[in-house]
């Protein structure tokens, strides 16, 4: 069976040449993939470049994006604009400043359904019904709030409803719980999961949270200096990394990481 997503992409900024070198990674229908790589290293590009989100950063992308047959970087604005929250959503890092903050939340999902729905009417039902699922108060009351007045996990579940609003084939996670505290961190990693296995959708969830990224993904894609160093099913990473630059990084996070334990088995890098 195809990949449902497969690149080969470069990305040259006017003032950072080589950001992206020849990376090349693939992700099944249904998979969870985990991209992870420190501050730097590429990923947002990653992220913003399969959406064709760099044209405005006066970006140079090169190579091939194919998304279920089509190669997006081949496609028009007008055909990529019905691509972008239908069939490949995106979960930023920043809840709140994602959401406008002068508009109820009830308006801006009832604009994002619109962007791709025919039935306008029909996006308060949907609406509620993933405020269940996501554990959101399923009240139209809660539709009327403003940003404002949420909590930093409270925006991030809206986020998180908005984008599998159209039951995307992929949804792309950019650091989704870099800014929740411990607790809401846990919940929304459940979340994903519990939606990735109900709704089928694939997910690639960037971070720099190894652990993170171990307890959710089938395999993990290491990215240093705007390269995939290397990619594999979870446990082989951390039970025998190939690369020095992911035997590194799983060194550092498994000595200051008791949690990390349980990927560490007799013989793993941590017993090296």
């Amino acid at each position: 069976m195809k990949p449902l997503l497969e690149a080969r992409l470069s990305v040259d900024y006017p003032n950072k040449p080589g950001a992206l070198r020849d990376v090349q990674f693939e992700i099944g229908a249904g998979e969870i993939l985990g991209l992870v790589g420190e501050s730097g290293s590429g990923k947002s590009t990653i992220a913003l470049a399969i959406l064709r989100l760099l044209d405005h950063k006066g970006a140079a992308v090169t190579g091939e994006i194919r998304f279920a047959g089509r190669d997006l970087l081949g496609l028009g604005a007008r055909e990529m604009r019905r691509i972008r929250g239908r069939e490949i959503a995106l979960v930023l890092q920043s809840p709140l400043a994602s959401l406008n903050p002068a508009l109820r939340i009830g308006t801006q999902i009832s604009e994002a359904w619109r962007a791709h729905q025919s039935d306008g009417a029909g996006w308060k039902t949907r609406a509620l019904e993933l405020f269940e699922r996501v554990s959101l108060p399923a009240e139209e009351a809660f539709l009327r709030r403003y940003p404002r007045e949420l909590s930093v996990g409270q925006a991030q579940r809206v986020l998180i409803a908005m984008a599998v609003l159209h039951q995307p084939k992929l949804l792309i996670a950019d650091e989704p719980t870099s800014a929740l505290d411990a607790v809401t961190q846990s919940e929304i990693l459940d979340l994903f999961r519990g939606l990735n296995r109900e709704l089928n959708t694939a997910i690639l969830f960037v971070s720099h949270d190894l652990l993170a990224v171990a307890s959710l993904c089938s395999r993990i894609a290491i990215l240093q200096r705007g390269q995939i160093v290397e990619c594999g099913p979870t446990a082989q990473m951390f039970r025998d990394p190939r690369s020095e630059d992911t035997r590194a990084l799983l060194e550092a996070v498994l000595r200051n990481s008791s949690a990390a334990a349980e990927f560490a088995q007799p013989g793993a890098i941590v017993n090296r």
